[in-house]
């Protein structure tokens, strides 16, 4: 006979979803407004036009800084997991001392607040004459990434069995090529996954964005806001969905590699 589920795991699951709901929500009020044929916000719109995502897609004022940040977010992801995978491997493999005070390093961009961060890397690059420079992005969005590569790649690297890095290395292998072509398959997944959400921070990173921006050279995030302040159109509403939708994307592809890592156990 199937067990009841108790009361209480039903009011917290109703309330989990209901809290999912109301954060969800905002969120997908854009969606109809971006297609509204209005030159103005509206809820709920008149019609059915693609007018604004015409107008993103025509206008270099929001190709340029999308571009921007795709190139930002591409190197973010190539550097934040490289040397986190590495630090990863360091916290598994090595005997470093003082590890705990690594990890909380580590966590550091997580627990220092963002508009804190932020003051401090734009009085460091303006002092090294930095600012906008595409150096300074994929550093400072490196750092906040830094934490999820970390932490992720460490959870591959728990699942996967030491004892075939071991077996290479006995082999005669050594430990680059044990790395190469033992670990690194294994934890690919998990190492592709971590890269996703490397892209992700840096790609919708508003603040540190907004405060190491130039004129010249700007993020996507960053002209959305100067879009809010100045020219609230229904264009903004179409940027939002759209990095909505690439977001949701690259969260499941992240979702299907951590999966294929679990799926595969801890041998793999």
């Amino acid at each position: 006979m199937r067990r009841r589920r108790p009361i209480g795991g039903l009011l917290v699951a109703a309330f989990a979803y209901a809290v999912a709901v109301f954060l969800l929500l905002p969120s997908l009020l854009v969606i109809p407004m971006s297609f509204g044929p209005d030159r103005f916000l509206r809820f709920p719109p008149t019609g059915f036009s693609l007018r604004w995502y015409a107008a993103y897609f025509t206008s270099s004022d929001w190709i340029e800084p999308t571009l921007f940040s795709l190139e930002v977010g591409l190197l973010t992801a190539v550097v934040a997991t490289t040397a986190g995978t590495m630090v990863a491997l360091a916290l598994v493999r090595g005997r470093v001392p003082g590890r705990a005070a690594i990890e909380l390093l580590v966590m550091g961009p997580v627990i220092v607040p963002t508009i804190a961060m932020a003051i401090a890397l734009f009085l460091v690059f303006d002092r090294l004459h930095l600012v906008g420079t595409l150096f300074a992005f994929v550093l400072a969005h490196s750092a906040l990434a830094m934490p999820f590569v970390v932490f992720t790649v460490l959870a591959a690297l728990y699942r996967f069995d030491a004892n075939l890095e071991l077996a290479a290395l006995s082999c005669g292998a050594s430990r680059l090529a044990a790395f190469r072509h033992v670990t690194l398959p294994a934890i690919a997944p998990g190492v592709f996954s971590a890269a996703m959400f490397a892209f992700i921070i840096s790609f919708d990173e508003p603040v540190i964005s907004f405060f190491i921006s130039d004129l010249d050279r700007k993020s996507l995030p960053r002209k959305m806001f100067e879009d809010i302040d100045y020219n609230v159109s229904p264009t903004l509403a179409a940027v939002a969905t759209m990095l909505s939708a690439l977001t949701a994307l690259a969260l499941i592809i992240g979702f299907l590699a951590r999966r294929s890592t679990t799926a595969r156990g801890p041998s793999a």
